[in-house]
């Protein structure tokens, strides 16, 4: 257990602290968003002697990510070794103190607040209806009944007696509520940074709990080595536009390095992670990353992060290319390929999702070993499952497959023949632009043909945003393939690229149930040639109508 220390310190001595860098403002503290005005009323609380509230200090010899300015004060680090406190509640009230009576400006984006500017009213009485420290005076003119706070604690006293007899004594009385006022302080002694930010998380109640990202960019920051994990986590972003894999997460980034140190990635595994290790392993696992990047691209089709199946596919991928830094052939490669689409079509990650991926972290490791591994679920890749369950929907980890596997053919344009242009921005949830039903929902709706038939994976087809919004539209397949067959002599084995045959599937003469047969029929034939058949693949497969993706920002 880590017993909360009660105690009372004297202005004099909490300044001292922070202009030692005793005390710090962690990172994952949010802005200082306070006004002047409102640091004037709790420099009024302190110099009527009113209670402010309680500071809570973690005291530990770790050394985090912390805003090292607080106000405009460029502060120290404290020594090596030493201990450090770190405010987990007062943030605000300890920077409006010590803005004002050291009178900082502080810089905000939309304006500039001069903390020296408050002053003190030497000629309104201190009781409960008034208020003696302001943010301006009385229309903006200084007179002798007025005082900066600043001056009132650093003036000496001559400065001070210059002022009318008449405020000598409340000046002497001002100036020792301040420097006697006993600030009331809760120290949380070396507990570890889970108990630290559990507690910030318990007294912010209303606030956006913070991320366990959050906490590693505190816990793992290192000046000397100069690790800022939030720095390093924006440049792997930016490196990754370049691929359309931008959308990668930083929950997925830690699990990542989890699995790789410890072999698990569940959030007390990624808390306990020793700091030098994932510094030390952060190139290699960043290195891991890029190349299963690669190898879900190459080999998957999975083009852009957005088509990616599960966004956690990474982790178990990276964990291999960690252990295993060439590209895999042989029955390896194809064990591999085996994992990627049954963890895909099977609804792996939509639930329990870190579970799940310690338990294939192990099926990796048979895989590196040049075992087979086991798997305790079917996959059924028959036409007549994916004709009851592949209502379209591009976050379903099972449509996303088939999209990969429709992706691997290289779709051509329907009217120039070129590839199509598969992009993030392209597959956002609400503004798929990739994706064309090729019988659209609107002229199906008007034939009777059910909403769950109409709107399912064998109807869609991947192309570019001119030909869907422009040129397609709602038309039937007869009037749109035609107009087609004048710009591209070759339409038929365009449509080839998308598993679509032109006889065969009857299409121009809108024939949507032999059309909707023939195209499952096919995606189920492509799917056979991805899996290793196994005898657990005979009990069939539950059927997912929520297997989405469980959210990749988060770590449970």
């Amino acid at each position: 257990m880590y017993q909360p220390d009660p105690h009372d310190i004297n202005y004099s001595d909490l300044l001292t602290d922070i202009s030692r860098g005793q005390i710090k403002i962690p990172q994952f503290q949010r802005d200082f968003v306070w006004t002047k005005e409102r640091s004037a009323r709790l420099l009024d609380s302190v110099i009527k002697g009113y209670p402010i509230g309680t500071f809570i200090l973690w005291k530990t010899k770790d050394r985090l990510r912390s805003i090292r300015n607080i106000g405009a004060d460029h502060l120290p680090d404290p020594q090596e070794g030493d201990f450090v406190n770190y405010i987990l509640d007062g943030q605000q009230r300890i920077t409006s103190l010590y803005a004002a009576l050291k009178g900082l400006k502080i810089v905000r984006k939309d304006r500039e607040d001069d903390f020296s500017d408050l002053y003190l009213s030497l000629s309104t009485e201190p009781n409960v209806d008034s208020q003696i420290i302001t943010a301006e005076p009385p229309e903006g003119e200084l007179n002798v009944d007025f005082l900066k706070v600043t001056d009132l604690l650093n003036a000496d006293f001559t400065f001070l007696g210059s002022f009318p007899k008449e405020y000598h004594e409340k000046l002497s009385i001002y100036k020792k509520r301040f420097e006697t006022y006993a600030f009331s302080i809760i120290t949380v002694k070396e507990a570890p940074i889970d108990v630290a930010t559990e507690i910030f998380t318990r007294i912010n109640i209303g606030a956006k709990p913070l991320s366990v990202f959050e906490i590693m960019v505190a816990k793992t920051f290192d000046d000397k080595k100069a690790f800022d994990l939030a720095e390093k986590y924006d440049e792997l972003v930016e490196e990754l536009q370049s691929v359309d894999y931008d959308t990668v997460s930083p929950a997925v980034v830690l699990q990542t390095i989890s699995a790789i140190l410890v072999g698990s990635c569940d959030k007390s595994s990624i808390l306990r992670l020793d700091k030098s290790e994932f510094i030390g392993v952060w190139e290699d696992a960043i290195n891991a990353i890029r190349e299963s990047i690669d190898h879900l691209r190459d080999c998957y089709s999975a083009k852009v992060s957005r088509m990616l199946p599960y966004a956690h596919l990474l982790v178990p991928f990276a964990y291999f290319y960690y252990k295993h830094p060439r590209r895999p052939s042989g029955v390896k490669l194809q064990r591999l390929e085996d994992f990627f689409w049954r963890t895909s079509l099977g609804g792996r990650y939509s639930y329990s999702v870190e579970s799940k991926i310690g338990q294939d972290l192990k099926r990796i490791d048979e895989i590196l070993e040049g075992r087979d591994p086991e798997y305790d679920y079917g996959i059924d890749v028959s036409t007549e499952f994916i004709s009851r369950n592949g209502w379209f929907s591009a976050t379903r980890s099972f449509v996303k497959s088939i999209l990969c596997l429709l992706a691997s053919h290289e779709p051509k344009s329907f009217s120039d023949r070129f590839t199509v242009r598969i992009t993030n921005d392209w597959l956002q949830r609400a503004n798929s632009k990739n994706y064309h039903h090729f019988f659209p929902k609107a002229y199906l709706k008007n034939r009777g043909v059910d909403e769950s038939k109409a709107n399912h994976i064998a109807n869609i087809t991947i192309v570019d945003d001119r030909l869907n919004k422009q040129r397609i539209r709602a038309r039937a397949p007869s009037s749109y393939l035609e107009e087609f067959m004048s710009e591209n002599d070759e339409l038929d084995k365009t449509l080839k690229t998308h598993l679509i045959e032109m006889t065969d599937d009857n299409v121009l003469n809108d024939d949507y149930d032999t059309f909707f047969g023939n195209r499952c029929s096919r995606i189920s034939e492509e799917l056979r040639k991805k899996i290793i058949p196994r005898e657990i693949d005979s009990s069939g497969q539950y059927v997912h109508t929520d297997d989405f993706e469980e959210d990749p920002e988060s770590t449970s």
